[in-house]
């Protein structure tokens, strides 16, 4: 199967193109471009078509991470699978939370994640805080490339120009993507622009700041970005800001200290209203044929993985190949080997227990299998332990499968619209203006009645901040929310609420408060002085 998405082959290419444009210093992952003039080369410019390759190959850092194939890494000192974007993404807002277990934990990094008890030196951590700055640095490039002053040098065509205007939001809008992750695990990030000289030492901007250049940035790129359902599947539209700034605006109190949940709802409104749908079948989301079956309208931005042009060890070739049971063998079903990783993911018991009611034994978010296994983790190297999950596949709607059984077609759904509904309910139960008690039960009931979920005509008395939460979890599990839900709702440090091996008690212990945020890598501290370790570590 092949997808029709934004450039999807040449994708690889424009990899190249970039690395050869950017390099990175071995002993800091700084991620420096160098004299494009000497690197790039005119020569490729002389083609007017560059320019959608270009920025193709920013999109590209979001799903690959070398030239050479799924476990090459452009970053020196990690490897791919440490620093895949929508992995390390996966870990940092998943697997240190609730939900899952990662069974092999000489793995680097992944002990330390999912038993909370990581440092500045983890792998992982080093790997999301790289990534995502080396997204910012394309963005950057492909903006010095594309100034007024360049395309007149290069007497671009007023076609191409035209072009060229959405082309520019959207580099700006994946740089201010990047730096709404970093402000969320991290607090803080090497700030730059395109207006930056390309070897100047970084400064750095903290949550507030970074907060107000998101905002803006988004608002002012608004009017040049398409319309939503218009784009070539993978590429950002006015939805995809709208998102992030719902995003921002839900956990701004989090952020800077200032509720914002009226502006929530305005941009969850503007979401709703821009075309999309829910799917006809909540597990279309997660399937080898997203991109075109009936979630290509609820997913607002996925994170590409296809069997043939770009190959990853992702989020969803991970939890596909990671599903496959150790008792079960269960990998032909979901589309990859029949023994898959052997059972290297599992479910924690909390989520298990989110399910326990009869009312979700024929809900269809509900994909746990128990069989003969236990719903205790006494001991994580135990594959046996645990029930495990099938909501990922790498099968599509109409039966068939992906074209490869290890790297999986399926498209991480890392922003889609039942989040939305999720997100409008909540902000209207904290506060917000501009939503109708009318509109939070339509939208809640939506989510129950697509699951199949027998209780589906709740009530606002049923509608609770506590019920949010459970069905985020519900409707969220493994999609990169979670830790993100947990510090809105003051859950995932202290002990008011511990779950299994959180700050690797069996059964769960406190965390202290500085465990909200992650720490900045060592290395990147070495790297750029500017930089401050957060507070506690």
């Amino acid at each position: 199967m092949m997808k029709r998405v934004f450039k999807i082959d040449k994708i690889t290419t424009l990899i190249m193109v970039l690395i050869i444009a950017l390099s990175s210093c071995t002993s800091d992952l700084d991620i420096t471009p160098k004299d494009d003039q000497d690197l790039l080369g005119e020569e490729f410019f002389a083609n007017e078509t560059s320019y959608k390759e270009l920025i193709a190959g920013v999109y590209a850092n979001l799903s690959l991470t070398g030239i050479d194939g799924p476990g090459d890494s452009n970053i020196d000192g990690l490897d791919a699978g440490t620093s895949q974007f929508g992995r390390v993404l996966l870990y940092l807002q998943t697997l240190s939370a609730d939900q899952m277990i990662w069974s092999y934990e000489n793995d680097p990094g992944t002990r330390e994640i999912q038993r909370n008890i990581w440092n500045a030196d983890d792998p992982i951590i080093l790997g999301m805080f790289g990534r995502s700055h080396v997204t910012i640095a394309f963005a950057n490039n492909f903006l010095r490339e594309t100034s007024a002053a360049k395309l007149d040098e290069r007497n671009v065509s007023a076609a191409t120009r035209a072009d060229i205007i959405g082309y520019r939001a959207e580099a700006r809008l994946l740089r201010a993507m990047s730096y709404y992750y970093m402000m969320d695990l991290f607090g803080q990030a090497n700030f730059s622009t395109e207006n930056n000289a390309i070897n100047e030492q970084p400064e750095v901007y903290n949550r507030a700041q970074l907060f107000d250049f998101i905002e803006q940035e988004l608002i002012d790129i608004e009017s040049d970005l398409a319309e939503p359902m218009v784009v070539e599947h993978g590429r950002a539209s006015k939805g995809v800001a709208w998102m992030i700034l719902a995003k921002i605006y839900l956990n701004a109190e989090v952020y800077t200290g200032q509720s914002k949940y009226t502006e929530c709802i305005d941009y969850c409104n503007k979401i709703i209203n821009g075309g999309y749908t829910l799917a006809n079948n909540y597990l279309h989301n997660f399937m080898a044929d997203n991109n075109t079956n009936s979630a290509a309208n609820e997913i607002i931005f996925p994170l590409i993985s296809d069997g043939t042009f770009t190959q990853n060890y992702g989020p969803t070739t991970v939890m596909i190949n990671g599903s496959v049971g150790s008792i079960e063998s269960n990998g032909a079903a979901l589309g990859v080997g029949a023994g898959g990783w052997g059972g290297a993911l599992r479910i924690r018991k909390q989520l298990a227990l989110l399910f326990e009611e009869s009312i979700f034994n024929g809900d269809t978010r509900n994909t746990i299998i128990s069989n003969e296994r236990g719903i205790d983790i006494t001991d994580i190297s135990d594959r046996d332990q645990g029930y495990i999950l099938e909501k990922y596949s790498n099968a599509t709607s109409t039966g068939s499968f992906g074209v490869d059984q290890t790297f999986v077609d399926t498209d991480f759904p890392l922003f889609r619209l039942a989040d939305v509904y999720l997100m409008y309910a909540e902000a209207h139960l904290r506060g917000g203006a501009g939503a109708t008690e009318a509109n939070v039960t339509a939208y809640i009931n939506s989510l129950r009645s697509r699951a199949n979920n027998p209780q589906n005509n709740l009530t606002m008395s049923n509608i609770t901040l506590d019920f949010i939460l459970d069905e985020r979890s519900r409707e969220l599990h493994w999609e990169a929310h979670r830790r993100q839900d947990l510090v809105r709702f003051g859950l995932f440090t202290g002990g008011a609420y511990n779950w299994v091996w959180k700050g690797n008690g069996t059964n769960g212990i406190a965390l202290p408060n500085h465990f909200n945020l992650y720490p900045v890598p060592s290395a990147s501290l070495a790297s750029n002085p500017n930089l401050t370790q957060n507070p506690g570590y």
